[in-house]
């Protein structure tokens, strides 16, 4: 999280304030006029259209009509550890303060995409969440999150002893740990992906391009030639539409490996407070999700299943925009 502001400016950001979430795909904006109004002027944009912020900012302030914010908050996928940014799945390097400058804002605040999710969970309401597997309640404790898109997402969040409302996130890029094999399919399908990648990491798998890799790795592994299918969203509409084909079977591996790398998630944070799964790649296959292994491989971690039986797994309903509301919520801090 990197906040640069004007030399003049008062410590609060002023309003209207402008708030994005900019992933390697899409990229999500919205408006905020002033203190206690909801999110409005919501546009979704397309990232390849863009050369950087400065771009993708210039064409939303016009497509709306709307002035020059003197605030924006902008969550990336991407990490954030300085000035300088380089996304991940994006063509993009910048820097923040040159941003803030060539924009003329008071404020800017650039953070992880995920890490503003993070910030949005303790606001959501029932009827954005599903329960995947027993519904289990959250008990006080850490919360973890993780959700597949163009990349892997991974935070969380951690309370603040003796105050129950307030929580630190976790800031970290969990997507690029070392992917781990749970029978012979699994093993082989790493081995495949090994010959051509250096690293077989879980984003490796579980994303957008994860889906393509995993088709062709697993019709490798049973000797198939397979369909020519160059998308994921092809893989996941075929996969969806006829259960006996191959791309079912990716979006069930696909399910199996997003269950234990969320179960590794849980051990790491301690995450009683539950584990919440985000991101565009998992709504758009709810019930295939609910109904598949994943939360078997969740919990299934030897002699710590018992543990991660009493923590909940929730499904996080995209079309609520949390990342915006999180990266909105992180300018008051």
């Amino acid at each position: 999280m990197y906040r640069a502001r004007a030399a003049c400016s008062s410590d609060r950001p002023g309003w209207p304030r402008l708030i994005g979430d900019i992933g390697g795909t899409n990229i999500r904006f919205a408006w905020l006029a002033q203190a206690g109004e909801a999110l409005g002027h919501f546009r979704v944009l397309a990232s390849e259209a863009f050369d950087g912020p400065v771009h993708a900012i210039g064409h939303y302030l016009a497509q709306t009509g709307l002035p020059r914010p003197h605030a924006v908050a902008l969550g990336l996928a991407s990490p954030v550890r300085g000035d300088v940014v380089t996304m991940t799945n994006l063509p993009w390097t910048f820097s923040i303060e040159t941003l803030r400058t060539e924009l003329d804002l008071q404020h800017l605040l650039v953070l992880n995409d995920f890490t503003a999710l993070a910030l949005a969970i303790p606001t959501l309401s029932t009827d954005q969440l599903r329960s995947i597997g027993p519904r289990e309640l959250a008990s006080p404790g850490p919360i973890g999150l993780l959700g597949a898109g163009t990349g892997l997402g991974v935070s969380g969040l951690l309370p603040v002893p003796g105050q129950p409302k307030r929580w630190v996130p976790v800031m970290g890029e969990g997507g690029h740990v070392t992917l781990a094999a749970e029978n012979e399919l699994e093993r082989s399908i790493i081995q495949f992906l090994r010959r051509r990648h250096d690293h077989v990491s879980a984003e490796r798998v579980l994303s957008g391009s994860g889906l393509v890799e995993l088709y062709h790795a697993l019709n490798h592994a049973e000797g198939q030639q397979g369909l020519d299918l160059l998308s994921a969203a092809e893989i996941m509409d075929l996969g969806l539409r006829q259960p006996d084909s191959a791309a079912r079977r990716v979006l069930e591996l696909f399910c199996g490996w997003l269950g234990s790398v969320a179960g590794n998630l849980a051990l790491t944070l301690g995450a009683h407070g539950g584990v919440y799964i985000g991101g565009g790649i998992a709504p758009r296959m709810r019930e295939l999700l609910i109904q598949s292994s994943f939360r078997q491989r969740f919990i299934h971690k030897g002699r710590f299943q018992a543990y991660l039986e009493g923590i909940p797994t929730w499904l996080i309903d995209s079309a609520a925009l949390p990342t915006l509301e999180g990266a909105a919520l992180a300018l008051e801090w």
